[in-house]
């Protein structure tokens, strides 16, 4: 928690001037949650996993982007000694097909700019590959070419509470609705902090912050659900109308590929 708390103070001092932030309202928190989601179902989000300490402590949240790698994001602060968690998306049911895998090796993205907090991923090497099923499988990584236009629907998740006021995380898995936004329309509400490693994203069931940091932006295109953002920062302010705001993946597939191919 302290590396948490001294990158959101460089990010707080990076990002203030010329920001659109009000002067009551602190800048950002680089530990989002989605509020409002709703149930997923067993299977439609099977790349979905729990980043946690070997004592159960949750620490954020990731993908899997083939059996032996996650991506999450820089800021987790994910180690070693820590533990990834595939195939919940049903936390009291015994329907669950949990596999509880240990880190062999962790790389950080080489170029993370904590001062915008830009490209903020870390690769998980896993130390056995996951076993898939209907529940565990991985989500596509896009080229670095493909596009994903403004206006288009997509969908973040997280365990997060079911709504505002709420104390306890959900049950069950949750999934909200996103439009991606352009990254002009996105400035509008951040500032100049939103650079072209960023993606950002709106949507009406999504409104405060907390736990799915890390978490996949998924979008659906030719029939294949391709991960397109990682969970990086929200505004503090909740409800809030400012979107959240995502790590471009298309702009780090190729360290991705690399790096996955060198190791």
């Amino acid at each position: 928690m302290g590396l948490f708390w001294l990158l959101l103070c460089f990010t707080l001092i990076g990002a203030s001037p010329g920001s659109a932030a009000s002067a009551s309202e602190p800048e950002l928190s680089i530990v989002p949650r989605i509020i409002n989601g709703t149930d997923t179902t067993p299977g439609s989000s099977p790349w979905h996993v729990i980043l946690m300490t070997a004592t159960s402590v949750q620490l954020c949240w990731g993908s899997l982007v083939n059996e032996n790698w996650v991506i999450t994001a820089a800021h987790c602060n994910i180690t070693t000694s820590d533990l990834v968690v595939v195939g919940m998306y049903d936390r009291p049911s015994g329907r669950n097909d949990i596999q509880i895998l240990k880190i062999a090796q962790v790389f950080i993205y080489p170029h993370v700019y904590w001062s915008v907090v830009d490209n903020d991923v870390a690769l998980l090497k896993l130390e056995s590959p996951a076993r898939f099923s209907t529940t565990v499988s991985p989500a596509s990584l896009p080229t670095a070419s493909d596009r994903f236009r403004p206006g288009r629907q997509c969908f973040t998740l997280g365990f997060a509470p079911r709504h505002p006021n709420a104390s306890n995380q959900a049950k069950i898995l949750q999934q909200a609705m996103m439009s991606l936004l352009t990254n002009t329309e996105c400035r509008k509400h951040w500032g100049r902090i939103i650079t072209d490693a960023k993606i950002c994203a709106r949507g009406k069931s999504v409104s405060c912050l907390e736990v799915d940091s890390g978490g996949p932006l998924v979008c659906r295109k030719k029939k294949v659900w391709s991960l397109v953002g990682v969970i990086s920062f929200m505004s503090e302010t909740c409800p809030t109308q400012r979107p959240l705001v995502f790590t471009r993946v298309t702009k780090i597939v190729p360290w991705i590929q690399e790096t996955m191919a060198n190791n």
